[in-house]
Parts: C-alpha cells; sequence; structure tokens
C-alpha cells in the first residue's frame, strides 16, 4: 500500500521539494495551497511525473473548515492518510523589531502558524491514532532555528509561534505514542526559497547565507530528506524528537 501524505504549504519551497521527493518514492501525495492554485498544480505533476499520485486542495489551515475539507478530500481520493507534514507558515510581512509589531500581523502568524498546525495535527491523530480505529502514522512539524535563537532583529512573532510549534510537537508525541502515531519535527535554518521575498528581504540569502557556520544558505531539498526520513519506517523508533537542519546554527 502507497504512503498517503498530506503536506500542508506544499505548494512551494520545503513543501514543494517534499513533495516531489515523496512522488518519487511513490507515495500518494495531497498539496495543500492557500492561494497557489498555479504552482500547486505544477507540483501535482511533477510528482505524478516522478511515479507518485497527486492532488492539489486549496485551504486556508488556519480556518477550520477549510482543514477539514482538506482531510475530507485526501479520504475520498486516496484514503486514510498515512503521514501529515505540517508545513504551511507565513513570517509577516516585513523585517520588524518588537517595538514595531502590529496586533493584526501578530495575530495572523498565530493563527495559521500555531492554531493551523494544530487543526491539521487534530484532525490527522482522529484518522491515524489506533485509539480511533487506526492503523497509525507519522506527524512531522516544520519548525525553525528561530525558535531556539528568537529571531531578534527580524521574525520575533515567527520565532515565537514555532516555540510553541516544538512545544505541542513534544506534547503530542507522548499522547500518541501508545496509539501508534510517531511525531517529530524539524528545525530549518536559513534555507533558500521564496519565504524571503515575500517578506520583501530578497537579498537575505545572499547576505547571510556566508555567514552561516557551513559557509552558505540550505536548499529545500536538503530539509526535504529529512523529512522523508522521518516519515519512512527508518525512523521506527524515533518520536518526539526535532532535528536542526541549519548547517550548524543552534
Amino acid at each position: 500500500m502507497s504512503e498517503i501524505v498530506i503536506i500542508t504549504g506544499g505548494s512551494r519551497g520545503i513543501g514543494a521539494a517534499t513533495a516531489r521527493l515523496l512522488g518519487a518514492k511513490g507515495s500518494c501525495v495531497v498539496v495543500n495551497h492557500r492561494h497557489s492554485q498555479a504552482s500547486a498544480m505544477e507540483v501535482v505533476a511533477d510528482v505524478e511525473r516522478l511515479g507518485g499520485r497527486a492532488l492539489a486542495v486549496q485551504g486556508d489551515v488556519g480556518t477550520e473548515a477549510d482543514v477539514m475539507n482538506l482531510f475530507e478530500q485526501t479520504e475520498r481520493v486516496f484514503g486514510t492518510p498515512t503521514g501529515l507534514v505540517n508545513n504551511a507558515g507565513i513570517v509577516g510581512s516585513r523585517k520588524r523589531r518588537i517595538e514595531d509589531m502590529d496586533v493584526a500581523t501578530m495575530t495572523e502568524v498565530m493563527r495559521v502558524n500555531v492554531i493551523g498546525a494544530l487543526l491539521c495535527a487534530r484532525e490527522a491523530a482522529k484518522r491515524m491514532s489506533t485509539r480511533h480505529g487506526g492503523a497509525g502514522g507519522v506527524i512531522v512539524n516544520v519548525s525553525s532555528i528561530g525558535a531556539l535563537t528568537g529571531s531578534p532583529f527580524t521574525f520575533m512573532d515567527y520565532a515565537a509561534s514555532k516555540g510553541a510549534m516544538d512545544t505541542f510537537n513534544q506534547g503530542m508525541a507522548t499522547e500518541l505514542a501508545a496509539y501508534g502515531v510517531r511525531v517529530n519535527g524539524v528545525r530549518p535554518g536559513l534555507i533558500d526559497t521564496d519565504i524571503h521575498a515575500s517578506a520583501g528581504m530578497e537579498d537575505r540569502v545572499n547576505k547571510v547565507g556566508a555567514k552561516m557556520p557551513v559557509g552558505r544558505a540550505g536548499s529545500a531539498l536538503e530539509v526535504a530528506e529529512v523529512i522523508a526520513f522521518l516519515l519512512s519506517p527508518a525512523s521506527s523508533y524515533v518520536t518526539g524528537t526535532m532535528i536542526n537542519v541549519s548547517g550548524g546554527v543552534r
């Protein structure tokens, strides 16, 4: 039986790289996106070209009805999901200090990054947990090295949201371990994706990459490889763990 994996925020960056990697392994991949239909369909086409099956589902993970629809569409087309990658996240519109943060941006970051991940994890647990008649599964939470550094002078509210993800990663892992569901996470560092441009910092990768301990930014594929490992049977005795994919930043 093929793995059935939902990837939130799967139309670009780390999510898209993970979808393509899983497609090459023959998985069924559900590519969730918020606004990027064209990009999501490109990822779907790539997954199918590589040997997997794929479905694009539009939805805002911070909206309960959209999350319910995401899981319902997955079950209708492929069956019960065996994996969830909680990848969707936003950083807000621009670099800012604490005294410049507005409540609307702070609220939106928490709504998408924290509430969205919790909603998706809740629905995954309902379907995967043997306590509810499921056959088990895996949840991978995409956090950030900012959860450890705090991202001062840039995205402190984003970092705080990822700190929350680290916390519920541990809590969920403990709750679900006896019921066949493993829960782990990754903390990417500076990764070369378009999330920087979306925050108005197009040159951030070039400016900051050389300052990393390894001397460069990471790639989305390098993070995807770790996510794929955590989804796979090769990590069958791993739960409640966060793996830094940060080029030496800690």
